[in-house]
């Protein structure tokens, strides 16, 4: 091949053509690196609103991956421009189909909602895996799909810091629930472990109202809640986006050091805020790691050709409690 290669290439450098020698490079490099490309699966990743600094880390965590397994793999990514974008996210699954995937690691912004265009991505023969906000097993067994989840277990992550709060109340206390998008699993796994937490230490939920995951949203919710509810001792915050926002409401109340406030995802920008009281805790749930985790999984099936129907229905990844 290499003999080949150098007879070829010379005989061209003899007739001073450069065009040939340009042919020549062509027709022999170029099916080459074709191949190499052809023989490297191409993962696509589509996230939430990449707004959300925390899906901006899952991003980062992902291109850093991809960067240090180069060879492996080839990444697509992208994400949309709200939380509440559904209809564009379901439009970026369908681009994907188009671009040919091998496999589609998502972390939807509806679970019920993506799982038709999900349905025919695993007819086109690509590979699923759910991250971040779990699929709807209903909606799943509606479509008889199967579809793996890796990610953390958002009750038990949310009841941790719930319980960490409660040690600072006292019973009898009321608090208030920003909830995420409320069609989301997460969202209400979240509000769940909030309420496990607050029923164990008898503390009253007074309102439980959805911010949809964004700060300015969350603000209003917080700023509502905190009229109607003179008495409230704190406010717990589905993710740490709305986090920011109810502190701000919380202080333009004039009740800065007395209403506490948790968030959930332990994003950069809460890092003051712990420090210095604004926020009572959050939760991490290690971004850069959570597309990484389900590229993983995704790689190692098509390696070992394993069919949709045949992947693990999940695999639980770490949750950890953050405080000053």
């Amino acid at each position: 091949m290499l003999r080949a290669i150098a007879g070829f290439y010379a005989a061209a450098m003899k007739t001073r053509t450069p065009l040939l020698c340009l042919l020549a490079f062509v027709s022999i490099f170029l099916p080459i690196a074709d191949a190499q490309n052809a023989q490297r699966p191409r993962v696509a990743l589509v996230m939430k609103s990449l707004a959300n600094e925390f899906f901006q880390t899952m991003q980062e965590g992902a291109r850093a991956h991809q960067k240090s397994h180069a060879t492996e793999y080839e990444l697509l990514v992208n994400g949309i421009k709200d939380e509440i974008d559904t209809a564009g996210q379901i439009r970026l699954v369908e681009q994907m189909l188009v671009q040919r995937v091998n496999a589609l690691v998502i972390a939807p912004a509806d679970s019920s909602a993506l799982v038709p265009v999900l349905q025919q991505a695993i007819a086109r023969g690509v590979l699923v895996i759910n991250i971040d906000n779990r699929l709807d097993p209903a909606a799943l067994a509606a479509k008889k799909i199967s579809v793996p989840f890796v990610g953390p277990d958002n009750r038990a992550g949310a009841r941790l810091a719930g319980a960490h709060l409660a040690k600072q109340l006292k019973p009898g206390a009321k608090v208030g629930i920003i909830e995420g998008v409320s069609t989301t699993v997460n969202a209400q796994q979240r509000t769940l472990g909030f309420k496990d937490a607050m029923s164990a230490a008898g503390i009253t939920v007074a309102s439980v109202q959805s911010g949809e995951w964004e700060l300015q949203k969350a603000n209003t919710i917080a700023a509502s809640m905190l009229r109607e509810h003179p008495d409230l001792a704190a406010l717990l915050c589905g993710n740490d986006t709305m986090a920011l926002g109810a502190v701000a409401a919380v202080r333009a109340r004039g009740k800065a050091g007395q209403v506490k406030v948790i968030g959930y995802d332990n994003i950069a920008a809460v890092k003051p805020l712990l420090a210095d009281g604004r926020m009572t805790a959050t939760v991490d749930q290690f971004a850069s790691k959570q597309a990484v985790f389900g590229i993983e999984v995704a790689l190692k099936a098509l390696a070992a050709k394993t069919p949709q129907a045949a992947l693990p229905a999940a695999a639980s990844t770490e949750v950890a409690l953050v405080t000053r």
